[in-house]
């Protein structure tokens, strides 16, 4: 592969297709993105000294996810994986005769259950014959959704979008989707590797700390190398959209945005030139001023949300208050469970109140 410096030194690859414009991405102000362009698909770009991006493609409007690469005793720990997808395995099976040949895998590490990150998790610890090392509720919720329990349950999730004001006709659509995980994770590993808080991994002569975050996921793992200055983050802090933060069916009165915007915190001790490795967008540096916008939109989206509480309205009335484009059915189901997860954060703050009528259904109000 020809190679060409980027900045601080660092390589990027020549002819790589452009970061793609996702419709949610906002300006990144004070990041500094040291490639430009992400990798072609089935190869990698040297990051940091045993450090390498790869990408996979996703067939959402979130385009793409970002792999990690680490040198490893004899031969490469991945963190994330893909989705179970005939395109996604296509390419590993170029970088396991191309950039990875003679090189195995000797452990496969997920972030989280969501389908992009553990989708391909037990096909390639199955191949290798490796552990797969991922966060205990995060198996347990793999192995839940799998099954069509939890968050996946048709009915379950039919009702919680009827409670939030969904027209009938519109949360029929929903039961068209069916149990999409099992679609992306084709299999769960029957077993694995915890990876707690403080735990400190081992990979290639480096230590990655181990760190929990909630509110995206019930207990999502991020990592960070001090020799390296490298914060693997996943997706709690990404670049340029913002992290999906919902109430799904399985915790109908949780408050996921409290959890989300409290974790923020974890990232502050880290170094401001840190080099941030998230799981969808370029990798960054200026990981103190992305956290600094991403507490600033959301108090912006809770404002906004206030005004709109006048009047008694619901969750999906208010998708268009923070939501300014139109929606599939896909997204919609995400935009609900963001909106439920402001008022709810409102509510447990004494700024919004909970109206339930004869049907069940909920509306909120400004307290």
């Amino acid at each position: 592969m020809d190679k060409i410096r980027g900045p601080a030194g660092r390589s990027t690859v020549e002819g790589m297709k452009p970061e793609p414009e996702h419709p949610l991405a906002a300006p990144a102000p004070g990041l500094t993105h040291p490639w430009p362009e992400p990798p072609e698909g089935g190869t990698s770009i040297l990051v940091a000294p045993g450090i390498r991006w790869i990408r996979m493609p996703l067939p959402f409007q979130l385009n793409h996810i970002n792999l990690w690469l680490l040198d490893d005793e004899a031969g490469v720990t991945v963190v994330d994986t893909g989705i179970g997808l005939p395109p996604t395995r296509d390419l590993w099976e170029k970088l396991f005769t191309g950039e990875l040949a003679g090189r195995p895998l000797v452990r496969v590490l997920v972030t989280h259950f969501h389908p992009d990150h553990i989708g391909n998790a037990d096909w390639l610890a199955q191949r290798f014959g490796v552990e797969l090392w991922c966060p205990q509720a995060e198996w347990l919720m793999a192995h839940l959704a799998w099954q069509g329990m939890g968050g996946n349950d048709s009915e379950k999730r039919l009702n919680h979008y009827r409670r939030h004001g969904v027209p009938p006709e519109q949360a029929e659509a929903f039961r068209g989707l069916g149990n999409n995980y099992r679609k992306l994770v084709p299999s769960v590993a029957p077993s694995f590797r915890a990876v707690r808080e403080g735990d400190v991994v081992p990979i290639g002569g480096r230590r990655w700390h181990a760190f929990t975050v909630m509110g995206h996921a019930p207990e999502h793992a991020c990592l960070f190398s001090p020799e390296a200055n490298v914060l693997i983050s996943g997706d709690q802090v990404l670049p340029k959209i913002t992290t999906n933060v919902s109430v799904w069916p399985d915790q109908p009165n949780g408050n996921p945005l409290k959890l989300y915007l409290d974790s923020l915190g974890r990232f502050r001790p880290l170094p401001e030139e840190t080099l941030v490795l998230p799981s969808h967008g370029l990798p960054f540096i200026g990981l103190h001023k992305r956290l600094d916008y991403l507490q600033h939109h959301h108090d912006e989206r809770l404002s906004e949300t206030i005004d709109a509480l006048a009047e008694p309205r619901t969750a999906h009335e208010l998708v268009p208050v923070l939501f300014r484009r139109q929606l599939d059915t896909h997204q919609m189901g995400f935009a609900i469970g963001e909106t439920v997860a402001h008022l709810h954060f409102l509510e447990a703050r004494g700024q919004a109140a909970r109206l339930v009528d004869g049907l069940g259904v909920h509306r909120f109000r400004k307290a």
